[in-house]
């Protein structure tokens, strides 16, 4: 790889081979987000934990401010809302010039297999992937389920999901955690990093899944909800950061959640 791509990536995936990325995209598809209706304001203080932040580019644009230091993984696939009656209904939704125009240092985009849009979303994936490769900008597949599945199921599901992406020239892979989760890892030869999903109980919770996960292979953690949505989100962000680059115990990472918070009251 050129040099660019290679900066480009260890700015995502840091010196020990880990990465916490905040999602914070959702606007793309859900409109006003619960703590995300400013992303700018709600971003601010979190910046420092994160390695990166992924963002559409209206709030990008409009909202975050170009001093941000972190880098941008763009969302470069929609075309549908909370509205439709198909959410897998997407396509790639912006030109290589406004990439590189707002200095992304990767792009995402979702695939969805096993849904009625699998042909056209990896397709999709395809010309994204060859729109940007000239440019050496990393692509990162965000891999969806399309259909309800049981855990044996799932598994299975993800390890295809994820080595498909993976073949078809994505960088990074982000997918659900799911039992058995070292098989998915170990299935798809890029960098895998887990998915937040719904928001959760606890933040112990929280810090259990991605510490497991972290043990099973995953790279990191693409994580919005249960972050920006928590009373005292920069509490958790240092935690997960302590998590992913630290080595920190999900009752370790706990502990400094819960002194943060102490301290912020």
């Amino acid at each position: 790889m050129d040099w660019g791509f290679t900066n480009r990536m260890s700015k995502l995936i840091k010196a020990d081979g880990h990465c916490f990325y905040l999602a914070m995209d959702h606007g793309y598809f859900l409109g006003p987000t619960h703590c995300l209706e400013d992303v700018g304001k709600t971003l601010a203080p979190l910046a420092q934990y994160a390695d990166a932040v992924f963002v559409p580019r209206g709030s990008l644009r409009y909202s975050v401010p170009p001093t941000l230091e972190i880098p941008v993984i763009l969302r470069v696939s929609g075309g549908q809302s909370i509205a439709s009656e198909d959410l897998t209904n997407e396509d790639v939704t912006i030109s290589i010039d406004d990439i590189i125009r707002l200095n992304a240092s990767a792009v995402g985009y979702s695939v969805y297999l096993g849904s009625p849009n699998e042909h056209q979303t990896l397709m999709g994936l395809y010309d994204l992937i060859n729109m940007c490769r000239p440019y050496d900008i990393p692509v990162m597949a965000v891999t969806a389920v399309g259909r309800e599945l049981d855990q044996k199921q799932q598994t299975r599901f993800l390890s295809l999901a994820c080595r498909v992406a993976a073949e078809a020239g994505a960088d990074v892979v982000k997918t659900y955690y799911c039992q058995d989760f070292e098989k998915v890892v170990e299935g798809c030869p890029v960098p895998v990093v887990i998915a937040g999903g719904p928001k959760t109980d606890s933040q112990l919770e929280v810090f259990k899944f991605v510490y497991d996960g972290m043990q099973r292979g995953a790279a990191g953690v693409n994580l919005g909800r249960n972050i920006w949505q928590d009373e005292y989100p920069a509490g958790v962000a240092a935690a997960l950061r302590a998590v992913i680059h630290e080595e920190a115990t999900p009752e370790d990472a706990y502990d400094l959640y819960q002194s943060m918070k102490s301290n912020a009251k």
